[in-house]
């Protein structure tokens, strides 16, 4: 049976996001407005334990959760889930003490977290280091991707150790100076879809890592053995975005009393049935996770690009629901991608031109 907090953000998405889903894409204030009334609703730390004031949602609950979430609106979608990820790799920390600081207030504005190490899957020299040294770590480079600019206010990060272990820890999210370091943060990244959210990069040059700001240390090579095990798990988002095209494509079936547009929705809606049941499947082997990955891109695209035609013209407007809907498509096309991923995608997508 469903956790009934899923009662509770259905009721909440359906009748207060979804109204204002093309606003929430391009207003940051209305972004982080609707954040909090999440936040009140108990929505924002759903992964943290019950022994630190969580809910400790289901795994199969959550992911259905991230998936109506990104049915709604692609921005809340994309800003919320940083926080519930750094909130459930906090909770995995073996430091008690770390975890007991963190935890209880992560629900509230104080306690938001960002996350910023998908530098970690870049080939080459690292791009953001940390040094040991007394009491803690200096860090230093660049931090390609963070989200949440003004709306969190701490980030997770990940930096790469002279062993190639990774240590991961809090830090500020804003520019600082504190004695000899300091971070700087970018303008927001110019983006296609999800905007609002407030996309950065950071530089940190000597800022210093306290060990009691250190989560845990990863071993060389973990973020591409932690990929491999959650291939399908982004596969959630994509789906969500499948689901918000069809809803499009069934107002217009019965706007228009068509038999085809209908034809087309049922068709659609079993393919996403279909994806969904084997997206939950989470013991399939890696090459099949991987199809699924791609069906579930594919999917996001078609009915996404489905909306957008039985909208017509009208669709073209960056006001119109079908243009958002088919721009948050793209971002999902490419979230937490690994060649692998590529491949799949790529291998679906030129099959499909053969059939």
């Amino acid at each position: 049976m469903p956790d009934p907090l899923l009662t509770v953000a259905e009721e909440f998405f359906r009748d207060h996001v979804a109204p204002e889903a093309n606003r929430i894409d391009t207003d940051t204030a209305l972004l982080r407005e609707t954040i909090l009334e999440m936040s009140k609703r108990g929505l924002m730390s759903l992964r943290r334990p019950v022994e630190y004031g969580g809910p400790g949602l289901a795994e199969m609950d959550f992911r259905l959760f991230q998936e109506l979430v990104a049915s709604t609106s692609g921005a809340l979608s994309f800003l919320q889930t940083q926080h519930q990820s750094g909130v459930a790799m906090i909770a995995k920390s073996a430091s008690a003490e770390f975890k007991a600081r963190v935890l209880p207030d992560s629900h509230q504005p104080q306690g938001w977290i960002a996350i910023g190490f998908s530098q970690l899957r870049r080939p080459g020299p690292p791009v953001f280091r940390a040094q040991r040294v007394n009491g803690g770590y200096l860090l230093n480079g660049h931090i390609p991707w963070i989200t949440g600019h003004t709306i969190f206010s701490r980030c997770l990060v990940g930096a790469q150790l002279p062993d190639g272990q990774a240590v991961f820890g809090l830090i500020p999210f804003s520019d600082q100076t504190v004695g000899g370091g300091s971070i700087r943060c970018s303008e927001p990244m110019r983006l296609a879809a999800m905007q609002s959210a407030q996309t950065v990069t950071a530089d940190l040059t000597d800022w210093f890592l306290a060990d009691a700001d250190v989560a845990f240390i990863q071993p060389n090579g973990w973020i591409h053995a932690n990929d491999m095990v959650n291939v399908t798990l982004q596969s959630w988002f994509a789906l969500g975005c499948a689901r918000a095209g069809l809803e499009l494509v069934r107002r217009a079936a019965e706007k228009r009393n068509s038999a085809t547009i209908m034809a087309a929705f049922e068709s659609l809606q079993a393919e996403l049935a279909d994806c969904r049941q084997k997206t939950s499947e989470l013991d399939r082997p890696l090459p099949e996770r991987l199809e699924i990955r791609a069906q579930a891109i594919d999917l996001a695209s078609r009915c996404a690009l489905a909306g957008v035609a039985v909208s017509g013209g009208a669709a073209n407007s960056v006001d119109h629901p079908a243009q958002r809907i088919y721009r948050e498509s793209l971002v999902y096309c490419v979230s937490a991608q690994t060649t692998p991923i590529l491949e799949a995608t790529l291998a679906r997508l030129t099959a499909r031109g053969r059939a």
